[in-house]
């Protein structure tokens, strides 16, 4: 039996969620858009926060070496597509940003739910990177993660 509060989590072998929501570019973007290439999709709480500008700005300077190896980056938060085009015009971000306002597709991936935040419990967007493979299958599932060389961890688990 799970616990109700627990979001459930995606593990190694699942179906990727499929989705589509509105980019930072005002167009609509699908998972299934990506099927055939390794996508990473990362969610991250709110635009223009310490953390979330850390891991964006890595995932930026860390783009060439991605897309090199294949492997392109999709960005998602609960924040406005206003909010999204400031965050990356202010960061230069070159990738898409797309928002789940609703929060479903966070739900949905398991990142969003209980989290301790400064020692409470609170609901929230659950800090997680997924890489998902050509097929559409998770390959690599990280939640609760540090903002802070977190894209060289994940590059590191992909021997790139």
């Amino acid at each position: 039996m799970t616990d109700a509060t627990q979001p459930t989590r995606l593990e190694v072998g699942d179906a990727a969620p499929d989705f589509t929501l509105t980019s930072d570019q005002g167009t609509d973007v699908s998972l299934a858009d990506y099927r055939g290439k390794k996508v990473i999709v990362y969610f991250y709480p709110r635009a223009n926060t310490p953390g979330c500008t850390t891991e964006a700005c890595d995932f930026r300077d860390s783009l060439t070496e991605l897309n090199n190896a294949g492997i392109e980056v999709l960005g998602i938060s609960p924040d406005s597509v206003d909010a999204l085009v400031k965050f990356r015009d202010q960061h230069s971000l070159t990738f898409p940003l797309l928002s789940d306002a609703d929060k479903s597709v966070m739900t949905a991936w398991g990142a969003f739910g209980e989290k301790k935040n400064y020692g409470k419990v609170v609901q929230g967007v659950i800090r997680s990177t997924f890489v998902v493979d050509e097929a559409g299958k998770i390959e690599l599932a990280k939640y609760n993660v540090k903002a802070t060389g977190h894209v060289a961890r994940i590059a590191k688990e992909l021997s790139l």
